[in-house]
């Protein structure tokens, strides 16, 4: 029998690939988890709207989680919602698309071990393995866009740009790590294998994001 897991899903490229990588080793992935700020409307990950979240999840044909939190309250808020969800939908394990954060490992599986479940990390790997990462992700047919930078990190001239070979020759020459791990550059999984349908996205959304997010940041 396949061992039901929930995936702790942002919307981008790691979240997509951990998500290929769970139904390839036999997993039943049967949910997304999405944590949303109760006071925002979008997510706590990439800033991406919950409607866009939802959109994803349907032509991925599997039911969006959204844990609606606070920034004081989120480790809390995150537990009692995989306490509730592991009670509903008969859960085994949470997974997550880390890479190689050790910081973010040690949160995912205490938060996990709160709730009785298994705390997975498919992708994780040596940070000298990001390079190999993103040409994986490159070519495995899934399609992303760039939908927020980091300041000081990339330019605004990586907005809207797709993670193809382009993106992998170009992402090379900075000072950053490839696949993003440190916040440097965050995407939207618009299509791919696992799609039903692709989820349409447009250059627009993405700086209207971006204005969003410098506005709620003062900047």
């Amino acid at each position: 029998m396949k061992r039901r897991v929930a995936l702790s899903w942002s919307g981008g490229k790691d979240s997509c690939m951990t998500l290929d990588r769970l139904v390839k080793d036999g997993y039943e992935v049967v949910c997304l988890i999405t944590t949303v700020p109760a006071d925002i409307g979008r997510t706590f990950g990439h800033g991406e709207r919950a409607e866009r979240i939802r959109d994803q999840a349907e032509a991925l044909g599997l039911p969006a989680e959204f844990v609606s939190c606070t920034f004081d309250t989120y480790t809390r808020d995150y537990i009692e919602a995989l306490v509730d969800l592991k009670g509903r939908l008969r859960l085994e394990a949470v997974a997550f698309g880390d890479l190689f954060l050790a910081e973010h490992r040690e949160w995912g599986t205490g938060v996990a071990r709160a709730a009785d479940l298994e705390a997975l990390y498919p992708l994780w790997m040596k940070p000298d393995g990001t390079r190999e990462a993103l040409l994986r992700f490159v070519e495995s047919g899934y399609r992303a866009v760039v939908i927020r930078v980091r300041d000081g990190a990339l330019s605004g001239d990586w907005l809207g740009r797709e993670v193809d070979r382009s993106f992998y020759e170009d992402i090379l020459r900075e000072d950053v790590c490839p696949m993003g791990e440190g916040g440097e550059y965050h995407t939207f999984v618009c299509d791919g294998p696992l799609f039903r349908r692709s989820v349409p996205f447009t250059k627009g959304e993405v700086l209207q994001l971006e204005t969003t997010k410098r506005l709620e940041h003062g900047r």
